[in-house]
């Protein structure tokens, strides 16, 4: 960084105070300060002689696009936003799913933030505009700056796949590509926000020398947190106290599903049926015991505690065989890593196997370097604030399974089974506006769930009851048996005999020799199914995306048409919530 020179119009101590300002701010920081000076010379008139270095300019457009399945993209772009606005960028947001490549040709600037579904897919909601930027027929976009910021997974092999492709596809386009593209694992909050603000920093120098300065218009620019996203979130959640919890399923039941209810009576928190609620879990004390004493540092109780708290200690991720394969020096576990062998080791093994079968001691901090940060779990949310004022309802499935001799658990679900009533919980509210009840209360709405993917429409019909909303509702329910896991069976009935659900439709599929599950139910009402839909319904789905949410969209599409099913969900009348 430069040094003001001893000739500059200010006294030595003043050099000396600017100088160690200037030297520790960031871009955001400096190109704030010079849209600031500028503007108040602006403000006060100056003189020919104190004209300041250039003239305030015309707000520069930004347009941040964002493609998202869970959300984070979206709490990403909004940020981005509000940083870019105070930076007096005149800058949008766009969902994916409302745009087109044809939108970008006019853009100047854009910020691609792009997650990555699944194997590598695009996000559901932008899988119309990601097939349209790779068409043999997509636009030029010569003179579109751009950034791409991708999102993704790195248990999963194509980690942030779709951000790669759509960042390689702008710049064959024509696009400029003003800086290289980041790739963010779960762990992406704090590497984002600094991301963003040397995006922007880099797309104001990239103005032609006059309109390096920034006037900032500070009436136009909000003082106030975005009221789009919530204030508590994954960096500052809420603890909150659970006031009741109960294993929903009969005896004899392979599933283990738990109703949980928190005490969340505090400013600030709200939520909305369809909502996603972030939990911060905890890890199981005997892994973390178990861990340690692989690596031999069973005795490091501050060392237990981080890990119990801060480190994912699952699952088994290629890059940390590869990082342990280079800690190590073991030729053994550099071959695991390799890209034919990875995926059949790793399956249905965790970070403890692989440290046991090739076990070497460790330093605390070189094991906590190795493990990535733990993230949280998102459940959605099974109640509405209309019918459970200041309680904030879950259903989670306890996860457990054998394999490879050992007994395993999932990390938040197992958690939360082990509490207790009165145990604390972090927890957060994550928005999901692309899985909403219609605004217009009289629309029918049809809902299809197995399993714990009832959740989400227990909360619909509660807020429906409690608004005595007009429209009907179906409801279509899987589970393996009706005598001991039909989830919330008493209050279904009683929404039946109130009215607030008007049909219900339950398939058990171990309830008889064949098996019976939520697509046959629709097959077999294909006629009253489109009679709803011509009267406006709206359709949810929400569960497994592999299994039944698949087979639920086949289904529909073989009763709607799948053109219609397109068409339903372009305009927003087919949601799906699934994991």
């Amino acid at each position: 960084m430069t040094a003001l020179p001893k000739s500059a119009p200010f006294p030595a101590d003043q050099i000396e105070t600017l100088n160690t300002i200037v030297a520790r701010a960031t871009p955001l920081q400096r190109s704030w300060l010079s849209g600031f000076l500028a503007g108040v010379d602006a403000a006060n008139g100056a003189t020919a002689s104190q004209q300041p270095l250039a003239p305030p300019r015309v707000k520069s457009k930004l347009t941040i696009l964002y493609g998202s399945e869970t959300g984070n993209s979206e709490g990403l772009a909004l940020k981005a936003r509000k940083t870019a606005q105070k930076l007096g960028f005149d800058a949008k947001v766009l969902d994916m799913a409302d745009a087109t490549p044809q939108a970008l040709v006019a853009a100047k600037d854009v910020i691609v933030i792009a997650a990555t579904w699944g194997e590598g897919d695009p996000p559901q909601r932008a899988a119309t505009f990601y097939k349209s930027l790779m068409a043999d027929n997509a636009p030029r976009l010569d003179g579109v700056r751009f950034a791409v910021l991708a999102l993704g997974d790195t248990a999963y092999a194509n980690f942030c796949a779709t951000g790669r492709a759509i960042d390689e596809r702008l710049g064959v386009l024509g696009g400029l590509r003003i800086a290289d593209r980041i790739d963010l694992d779960l762990d992406f909050s704090q590497k984002a926000a600094a991301w963003t603000e040397s995006i922007l920093a880099k797309f104001q120098l990239a103005e032609p020398a006059a309109a390096n300065i920034v006037h900032i218009d500070f009436k136009a620019v909000p003082q106030a947190d975005d009221p789009e996203w919530p204030l508590l979130d994954a960096e500052n959640p809420l603890a909150a106290e659970i006031s009741d919890l109960v294993n929903l399923n009969g005896s004899g039941s392979s599933s283990e599903t738990w109703h949980l209810e928190f005490a969340t009576d505090v400013p600030g928190w709200t939520y909305a049926p369809g909502d996603a609620i972030g939990v911060i879990p905890e890890n199981d004390p005997e892994l973390v015991s178990a861990l340690l004493d692989t690596v031999g540092l069973g005795a490091d109780v501050t060392l237990a505690q981080q890990l119990t708290t801060g480190r994912e200690i699952t699952t088994l991720t290629r890059p940390l065989v590869q990082a342990y394969a280079k800690l190590t020096g073991r030729a053994d576990v550099e071959a695991i890593a390799s890209p034919d062998r990875f995926a059949s080791y790793a399956a249905d093994r965790q970070v403890i196997d692989l440290l046991c079968e090739y076990r070497e001691r460790l330093s605390a901090q070189q094991l906590v370097d190795l493990l990535r940060p733990l993230p949280p779990r998102l459940y959605s949310v099974a109640s509405s604030l209309a019918a459970h004022q200041g309680e904030t309802h879950l259903l989670v499935g306890a996860v457990r399974w054998q394999s490879h001799g050992r007994a395993r658990n999932g990390v938040a679900s197992a958690h939360l089974a082990s509490r207790k009533r009165g145990d604390v919980v972090k927890l957060y509210v994550k928005p999901n506006r692309h899985f909403r009840l219609p605004a217009d209360s009289t629309r029918p709405i049809v809902m299809i769930g197995a399993g714990t993917g009832i959740a989400p429409f227990r909360a619909f019909i509660e807020e429906r009851a409690a608004i005595e909303a007009k429209g009907k509702s179906w409801l279509f329910f899987g589970a393996r048996n009706f005598t001991t896991d039909f989830l919330y069976q008493l209050e279904w009935q009683d929404h039946l005999t109130s009215g607030a659900l008007t049909n219900l439709d339950v398939a058990f599929s171990r309830d008889q020799p064949e098996k019976i599950y939520v697509q046959h139910r629709i097959a077999e009402n294909a006629d009253a199914l489109r009679g709803w839909v011509s009267d406006g319904a709206h359709i949810y789905v929400c569960g497994d995306e592999k299994a039944m949410a698949r087979d639920v969209d086949k289904a529909l599409g073989d009763v709607l048409g799948v053109e219609a099913l397109d068409d339903l969900r372009n305009a927003g009348r087919y949601q799906r919530d699934v994991y």
